[in-house]
């Protein structure tokens, strides 16, 4: 009894086939291609698209500038030499850096340190104390204006930028706080005790282990307590009572009428306000990729 075997199909035929799979995988992966960048265009330009009006409506005169022209009419910068001069927007900035510069540097030094403490010491009510700092955050800043106002004229700190300052450390604490913790608890209790060993002090084992390994964090706090103070309006509004102690965000408030808004104006200003925070990112986020390079390789 013979057995017969099916033909198998000429080479070419092989060929044909396995070309037109490979045209089809290259076609799917430039559709999937094409997608993507479509859709990091779309996002693009959702995100940008209001700072690019922003500075076109800057640079436009006033009598374009709130018509919403993608263009800018003539363009000079006679909306920025005015904000600067008559609107004395200069003083602003400098108020602004400055209780900026307050709150940044004591919310990072508190929060390290109570981050420290509650990661790395055993004490009663530890965990309530982590409770209530979270508790803290969830309060709305409406409901704590009146209290703060009240200590802050106490203390003989209202329409001063030390007492802003230090009302922006209270409110940035909790929040900076866990962030720190989290970072200060990852590194391993094996490295601070290697470092004993060693003979290394707690200043030492602190300043030289410790710190290098939770500076990306230390970045972070720095960067949420820096938006905390320039973005802020209410208080800033409240606790200060004269125009010359006044930060960018209570500032840009004289612009807008009770009938017409100077949009040239506001839209200079708003430029001036984003340049700093611009320019402290991009300074920060140096460091912020140096500190997690140094503590991969400490770690």
């Amino acid at each position: 009894m013979s057995t017969r075997t099916a033909p198998t199909p000429e080479p070419a035929h092989w060929e044909d086939q396995v070309r037109r799979a490979r045209l089809r995988g290259e076609a799917s992966r430039m559709w999937r291609l094409l997608g993507k960048c479509l859709a990091v265009s779309a996002l693009l330009l959702f995100t940008l698209f209001p700072v690019y009006f922003m500075v076109v409506s800057a640079f436009s005169d006033s009598a374009t500038s709130g018509t919403g022209a993608l263009l800018p009419n003539d363009p000079s910068f006679d909306n920025f030499v005015y904000v600067l001069t008559e609107g004395n927007f200069t003083t602003y900035l400098l108020n602004s850096l400055a209780v900026a510069g307050i709150t940044v540097g004591g919310a990072c030094v508190l929060a390290l340190l109570a981050a420290v403490a509650v990661a790395r010491f055993k004490f009663k009510f530890r965990t309530s104390v982590l409770v209530m700092i979270l508790i803290v955050q969830m309060v709305p800043l409406e409901a704590l204006v009146i209290p703060l106002f009240i200590q802050v004229r106490d203390l003989q700190l209202l329409n001063t930028l030390i007492g802003l300052g230090i009302v922006y450390i209270a409110l940035s604490l909790p929040l900076a706080v866990w962030m720190m913790r989290g970072f200060v608890a990852a590194v391993p209790k094996e490295v601070e005790e290697a470092a004993y060993i060693d003979g290394a002090s707690w200043p030492v084992m602190f300043w030289k282990v410790l710190f290098p390994l939770v500076a990306p964090g230390l970045v972070a706090t720095a960067i949420f307590s820096f938006i905390v103070a320039w973005n802020e309006f209410v208080l800033a509004l409240t606790f200060m009572q004269q125009s010359d102690k006044y930060t960018v965000a209570v500032g840009l408030r004289q612009f807008f009428g009770q009938y017409a808004n100077e949009w040239g104006h506001v839209m200079a200003a708003s430029t001036i306000i984003t340049i700093p925070v611009m320019v402290f990112f991009v300074l920060v986020q140096r460091y912020l990729a140096a500190g997690l390079v140094q503590g991969a390789v400490k770690g």
